[in-house]
């Protein structure tokens, strides 16, 4: 008989754990959820809102092995992740184990190290249905108001669309921001240089037209520019105040799950979803060769920026060696009021195990990553970066011109790590010589630049993450799966990292916030998230939450249903004939992207692929280039006559220089006779 028996989600956070528990102990994993609510009804009595869960097919075997091992074992841990949906697969497991949930049986940790792992052990506690209560309304909500829109789109629309309440909003947010961009109406603006020299020791330098009288003045048109010109021509430029100080500049603080996304996304390119899986890896567990396989960082679902005191003092220790004391600050990060603050912030489990020390033993994105992490956390507990500034204002016969400069005195954190910001706001600073009021500067040259205001930018990954934070939009564990699933669905399309909606994504989000405007608005959906809180604090009941959500949402899905008309979409139409109506086809998504069908369905139900090629020849035999996509949605180029007559195949476009890489592998190939 087994001593304890641990059970957690994944056979990679089990085999990390393994190696350090001695003796007569077991772990085993339950490859996730095992119990979920079923995909073929809504699974929900509508009376009492208790979920109908069932075991998830296809893991019969694996619940038969579970429930053997904990018969056979004389204690039972239950280690799944340390978050809600962890708490809940813990008391779903405890059903199927028939493990009373209010029995001493479960342990948590926020790291994968020897310590932590058997501390936890040392500390089991019940299972916190609160935690689980807040999980449970989150995914019956969620299966309510997808169950029951989705047949409205299905009837009102086309076959197969689906509707979430926090994915819909994420579309939301997109679609809006289109329009924004579509009716945005640029204005004209000018900026006006001069450049000055000061005469003692004859060294030039650059001041910036401000404005008359100490107003500011914007100018929008080329007769004012002239104007100003013409006066600043014949003017005298006398300095009339310079101002010389010290600017601070703190590190950013270590990073929550959103800020990792967006960080890794700015910095590396890589899409959340991808971050999210690389980042779990690091987490369960990475083989190092002188410690075995540990994991590398601490959880990786965290709002919070707090760090335990032990991470902190060997922060201070490896700076100090590494910098020198004057680049250590012991600095603390206040995390947002409505965070969770369950776990700390992400962070590396070991200090003396650097990136480049492990650098053989990590993958190319583990690595990459890791880095990143490692460098953010160190670089917020280190002194803050100081420049010397100054401020020049000059006078020129009543017009105000100004100039700014900076040098880095100190570089403290930046020597390490400097945060990428989305859209950050560039200043003009100048080398500036040392100048006294009232002297007098020679004008040498004067510029003017138009510019034309322009519209938002379109949502990144990062910055739609960003977005949803600040407005309450979901939380950690969800950022990934909404951008994948709004994807997925084809309500968005990724181009060059911007996020735009597509025409099915602009109609199905004009039906939900036309007729359902209630539950698809970001108030509505940052308000549940605060319910949810509340739920997990034991100060508000799961059932009720649901109960007063209920009635009125069903009844306006009945509403929506007797009265709105159907919605036809408006496809794109290409220069393909069908070739058994003769109806131009037109451009329609599926499930793996673009088709041709015609557009007389369900009369004439011809359908086929749509083949995109590209105008630069095939550079071997002169045939079309056709760009094809890989399961996982990435581009090649393949010449028409391949394998027939052509063997041309690259990931790159005729022309551009070829990649490193192993060429790609056709998706179908004929069968040898």
């Amino acid at each position: 008989m087994t001593d304890k028996l641990i059970i957690v989600e994944s056979p990679a956070k089990a085999n990390t754990i393994k190696k350090f528990l001695g003796g007569n102990t077991k772990v085993v994993a339950s490859m996730g959820h095992i119990r979920d609510l079923p995909k073929s009804k809504l699974g929900i009595d509508e009376k009492t809102f208790e979920p109908q869960y069932i075991n998830i097919r296809g893991k019969g075997d694996l619940i038969k092995k579970l429930k053997k091992e904990a018969k056979d074992a004389k204690k039972v841990y239950l280690a799944t992740d340390p978050d809600r949906e962890g708490e809940a697969i813990a008391w779903h497991l405890a059903y199927i184990l028939g493990i009373d949930p209010n029995e001493i049986c479960r342990v948590t940790f926020n790291e994968i190290t020897k310590e932590a792992v058997k501390n936890a052990i040392k500390e089991p506690r019940k299972i916190d249905m609160d935690l689980t209560d807040a999980q449970q309304a989150r995914r019956v909500l969620d299966r309510i108001v997808g169950y029951k829109i989705s047949p409205v789109l299905w009837k009102k629309v086309q076959k197969g669309l689906s509707a979430g309440r926090v994915q819909s909003v994420a579309v939301k947010l997109i679609v809006d921001r289109e329009e924004e961009i579509e009716n945005f109406v640029p204005e004209e603006y000018w900026n006006i240089y001069v450049k000055l020299k000061e005469l003692e020791n004859k060294k030039s330098f650059q001041a910036k037209f401000y404005g008359k009288n100490n107003k500011k003045i914007d100018i929008h048109s080329e007769e004012e520019v002239n104007k100003i010109i013409s006066d600043l021509e014949k003017a005298k430029y006398i300095v009339e105040e310079v101002k010389n100080g010290e600017k601070k500049r703190t590190p950013a603080p270590p990073f929550t799950t959103s800020t990792m996304q967006q960080e890794a996304s700015r910095k590396l390119g890589f899409a959340i979803k991808k971050t999210m899986s690389v980042a779990q890896g690091l987490y369960e567990g990475v083989k190092i060769n002188e410690k075995g396989t540990v994991g590398l960082i601490t959880y990786m679902r965290t709002d919070s920026t707090r760090i335990s005191e032990e991470a902190r003092k060997a922060a201070k220790e490896y700076i100090e060696k590494e910098y020198g004391k004057e680049y250590y600050e012991n600095r603390y990060y206040k995390t947002k009021a409505d965070a969770q603050d369950a776990h700390e912030a992400i962070r590396p489990t070991y200090i003396d195990l650097s990136p480049e020390k492990i650098k053989a033993e990590l993958t190319a994105d583990q690595y990459k990553l890791y880095r990143l992490i490692y460098n953010r956390f160190i670089a917020s507990q280190m002194s803050a970066a100081i420049y010397d500034t100054v401020s020049v204002k000059i006078l020129a016969d009543g017009y105000n011109l100004r100039s700014n400069g900076q040098t880095l005195k100190f570089k403290g954190f930046m020597t390490l790590y400097v945060e990428t910001l989305d859209f950050e706001e560039k200043e003009e600073f100048e080398t500036i010589p040392p100048l006294k009021e009232g002297e007098e500067l020679k004008k040498e040259k004067i510029d003017s630049k138009q510019s034309f205001t322009e519209p938002p930018p379109r949502y990144t990954e990062a910055s739609l993450v960003k977005t949803l934070e600040e407005k309450g939009i979901g939380r950690p564990s969800t950022y990934s799966p909404i951008i994948t699933t709004i994807l997925a669905r084809r309500y968005i399309e990724k181009i060059q990292k911007q996020l735009h909606p597509t025409e099915l994504g602009k109609v199905v989000n004009k039906l939900l916030v036309e007729n359902f405007a209630d539950v698809i608005n970001v108030k509505f959906t940052a308000d549940m998230e605060e319910q949810f809180d509340k739920i997990a604090e034991g100060k508000e009941e799961w059932k009720e939450v649901i109960e007063d959500f209920y009635g009125p949402f069903e009844n306006v899905v009945e509403k929506v249903e007797k009265e709105l008309e159907h919605v036809k979409l408006e496809y794109e139409v290409s220069d393909v004939p069908c070739e058994k109506c003769g109806r131009m086809m037109v451009i329609k998504y599926g499930k793996y992207g673009k088709f041709l069908a015609c557009p007389g369905y369900p009369e004439c139900k011809n359908a086929k692929p749509l083949i995109e090629t590209i105008s630069e020849p095939c550079p071997k035999c002169g045939g079309k280039i056709q760009i094809r996509k890989t399961k996982k949605r990435r581009n090649y180029y393949i010449c028409e006559n391949n394998p027939e007559k052509c063997d041309y195949i690259s990931w790159n476009k005729p022309g551009q220089e070829e990649k490193k890489a192993k060429k790609p592998r056709r998706t179908s190939r004929k069968k040898k006779k």
